[in-house]
C-alpha cells in the first residue's frame, strides 16, 4: 500500500489506513489499535465503520478480546462468528453483532508488537487465506509509519525531560470533544491569593455588583446549554453555583467587607475562607467541603470579573493544559478564546461535563502533560483520535493548516464574551471532525 510508504502525520495515518484497508478487503469495519501504557492496553485510535466516539475510548486490557490474543500470539486470528469465540470481548455501544466475520492481525515492528488491525463484515463467509496474507502484508508499512511518528516510546526514551525543548513528544489521552487544534501551550491559572490592589469603595462596589450580574447571566446560560445538550443530570452541580450567585447573604457579606475597607479581592477571599472554615468545622462532612470548594471557585471568578489579575490572564488562542476544568475556567479562562484543552488523569466527571459545555477539542487522561510540556511550546491537539503532540513536525502542522480554509466560525455559547470560542485570523484555530471528513 503506497499510502504508508512515506512518512506522514499520525493523524493522517489513523484516518486513512482503516478507510483504505476496508476498501481493499471489502470490509464494513476496519480498526487500528495501538499498544499503549506499559504495553498493557490496546486502544482503538483509528476506525471506519463504528461511531466516531469509539476512537480513543474502546480499550482492551491484558487478555481481553480476540484482538489481544492475536497480539499476544503475534499471529492473525480469523473467525466467522466472533461472539462465539472464547476470548470475545463485547462493546455494546458498537453494536458489533452486525459484523460477526472477524479478522485481527498484529502490527509488529522490530520484533515486538505495536498494535493490531481488525477488519469485520456482515454475513457468514470467513475471510479467505489471501485476505489474511494481504492484511499481514499491509501491517508492515503501517508499523514503519507508527514508529516514524515516535509514538509512545518518547516517554520511555526521555523520562528525565522536565519540559520545554524542541523534540517532538506524543502523549495519548481519551477524547471528550472531537476536533483538532493548533496553538501554544498555556497552563490553566487562578488569581493570586496575595492580590491587594487599590481600594476605592464606591467603584469597588460597582465592579463587584457588575461581576455578580455577569456571572449570574453566564451560569444561567450554562445551565440552559447543559439541558439543550442532554447533560442536565450530569451538570446538576451547576444549580449549586446558580443558587450561590443568587444568595443575598453571600453578596451582603462581600459588600460588608468592602465597606469595612477591603478590596474586592480581599472581600471575596475572606468570604471563601469563611466557607472553608465552616466546612472544616464539621468533621467528615463531604457535602459542606465540596460546597466550600464551589464557593472558592465562584469567588475566584468574581474577582477576575471585577478586577482582573494579570498574573492569571492566559494568552489567546492557546491549547490549555491542567489537572481539572472548573466553572471558573468556563467563566474566566475561556475569555482568552483557547482552541483546545488537554487535562491529566486527575480530571473528574465534572471536568468532562464542563469540557462538553465548552465545546472545543479536548482530551483527558493525558499522563505526564506537565512533565513534557512547557508554556509556549507549540502543540497539536488531536481530539479525533486522542493525542496531544508537543512540538509537532512541520508536516503535522501543515496538515492542519491545509484545512484552515474549511474552518467553520465557532460561536460563543455565552453572552458578552464571558465564554469565548470564536476564531479569527490569529495563530490558534480549530479544525473540526466535520471539516476533516469533508476534505
Amino acid at each position: 500500500m503506497s499510502f504508508v510508504a512515506k512518512p506522514m502525520p499520525l493523524s493522517l495515518l489513523l484516518d486513512e489506513a482503516p478507510r483504505r484497508i476496508a476498501a481493499i478487503l471489502g470490509a464494513e469495519v476496519a480498526s487500528l489499535y495501538l499498544l499503549e501504557g506499559d504495553k498493557d492496553q490496546l486502544v482503538m485510535r483509528g476506525n471506519v465503520g463504528f461511531p466516531r466516539q469509539a476512537r480513543g475510548t474502546v480499550r482492551l486490557g491484558i487478555g481481553q478480546g480476540i484482538t489481544w490474543t492475536a497480539v499476544e500470539r503475534m499471529r492473525p486470528i480469523s473467525v466467522v462468528h466472533a461472539a462465539e469465540h472464547e476470548r470475545y470481548r463485547e462493546f455494546p455501544e458498537l453494536d458489533e453483532e452486525r459484523f460477526p466475520v472477524f479478522l485481527a492481525a498484529p502490527i509488529i515492528g522490530n520484533g515486538r508488537p505495536l498494535g493490531a488491525i481488525v477488519v469485520q463484515r456482515a454475513g457468514s463467509t470467513a475471510f479467505e487465506r489471501r485476505d489474511i496474507e494481504l492484511l499481514l502484508a499491509l501491517t508492515a508499512p503501517i508499523a514503519v509509519a507508527i514508529r516514524h511518528a515516535h509514538l509512545l516510546d518518547e516517554l520511555r526514551d526521555r523520562r528525565q525531560r522536565s519540559g520545554g525543548g524542541t523534540r517532538k513528544v506524543t502523549l495519548p489521552g481519551v477524547p471528550v470533544v472531537a476536533g483538532r487544534a493548533l496553538g501554544a501551550i498555556a497552563a490553566l491559572r487562578r488569581p493570586a491569593t496575595s492580590t491587594l490592589g487599590t481600594r476605592h469603595e464606591h467603584s469597588d462596589k460597582k465592579l463587584l455588583r457588575s461581576a455578580f450580574e455577569m456571572a449570574d447571566r453566564a451560569l444561567t446560560e450554562l445551565q440552559s446549554r447543559a439541558d439543550q445538550q442532554g447533560l442536565g443530570k450530569e451538570a446538576a452541580f451547576l444549580s449549586t453555583y446558580v443558587l450561590m450567585i443568587k444568595d443575598q447573604r453571600l453578596k451582603e457579606r462581600a459588600f460588608e467587607f468592602i465597606t469595612e475597607g477591603r478590596t474586592v479581592a480581599q472581600a471575596l477571599g475572606t468570604v471563601a475562607r469563611e466557607a472553608a472554615r465552616a466546612a472544616n468545622g464539621v468533621v467528615g462532612d463531604p457535602f459542606l467541603q465540596e460546597r466550600a470548594h464551589d464557593i472558592e471557585d465562584l469567588c475566584d471568578a468574581l474577582v477576575m470579573l471585577a478586577s482582573p489579575d494579570a498574573r492569571a490572564e492566559l494568552p489567546s488562542k492557546a491549547v490549555l493544559i491542567g489537572d481539572q476544568l472548573t466553572v471558573f475556567d468556563l467563566l474566566i479562562s475561556s475569555r482568552a478564546q483557547p482552541v483546545g484543552v488537554a487535562l491529566t488523569e486527575r480530571a473528574g466527571v465534572r471536568s468532562r461535563v464542563l469540557l462538553k459545555l465548552l465545546g472545543m477539542p479536548s482530551i483527558v487522561d493525558v499522563v505526564g502533560g506537565f512533565r513534557w510540556a512547557s508554556p509556549g511550546d507549540v502543540a497539536l491537539l488531536d481530539a479525533d483520535h486522542g493525542f496531544l503532540v508537543i512540538n509537532p513536525s512541520r508536516a503535522e502542522v501543515a496538515s492542519v493548516r491545509a484545512l484552515r480554509r474549511k474552518e467553520r466560525t465557532a460561536t460563543s455559547p455565552l453572552e458578552e464574551g464571558v465564554l469565548g470560542g470564536q476564531n479569527d485570523d490569529g495563530e490558534g484555530y480549530v479544525v473540526t471532525a466535520e471539516d476533516l471528513a469533508g476534505s
